[in-house]
């Protein structure tokens, strides 16, 4: 290859890795544009569905806003709202998950009374297999759970000597959600706890 021919490819390679670089930069910058600019939708569009979620699962009357009042406990993602008749809570949501599903992750919103019966719960975010997993979100399974408390023995699946009728062929669709509830007591119960010492420290 002649010095002129090398001269020539070695100026389009050059050509051609500043153009890549310039159009790879352009899409970064149009990416993190388009991201800033759907954050706060998306965000918004969110809470007013966990906001929703919380509205379901929580029975009685209360005159405050149990959302707006969300308290973060834990890790990962925890939180209880509250629900108010003046200063008394009446009963309570909690925003849990699983990382056991089929497809991986199960956020849901659970409802509990005072005294740890599951008011009923509201998935708001899965992966899971439609038609199959996804039924778990479905008024069949779920009604199977309000009454309950998740310290019975028979909180398991009929699969693992249990009371509640799993999905069929979604096991361990049914599984994620009994461990996502189970996290959502753990952690009222932490709270309630530290609301009692609260209240005898102040007696």
């Amino acid at each position: 290859m002649s010095n002129t021919n090398r001269k020539v490819l070695s100026s389009t390679l050059g050509h051609m890795i500043i153009a890549m670089v310039c159009v790879a930069a352009f899409s970064g910058a149009i990416l993190g544009f388009s991201y800033q600019i759907t954050k706060a939708p998306i965000e918004e569009a969110k809470n007013a569905r966990q906001a929703e979620a919380v509205l379901e699962v929580v029975p009685g009357e209360f005159d405050n806003n149990p959302f707006q009042d969300r308290i973060p406990i834990g890790h990962k993602g925890i939180e209880l709202y509250p629900a108010r008749q003046g200063s008394k809570i009446t009963s309570i949501a909690v925003k849990s998950y699983s990382n056991n599903g089929f497809s991986g992750r199960i956020e849901l919103i659970v409802g509990f009374l005072l005294d740890g019966t599951i008011t009923g719960y509201t998935v708001i975010e899965q992966k899971e297999t439609p038609g199959l997993g996804t039924k778990v979100t479905e008024s069949k399974f779920s009604n199977q759970f309000k009454g309950m408390n998740p310290r019975s023995h028979g909180f398991k699946v009929k699969q693992d000597g249990g009371e509640i009728d799993a999905v069929t062929s979604a096991t361990i669709s049914s599984r994620a959600v009994i461990d996502a509830i189970k996290r959502a007591y753990k952690n009222y119960t932490r709270f309630s706890t530290m609301t009692d010492d609260e209240e005898k420290d102040n007696g």
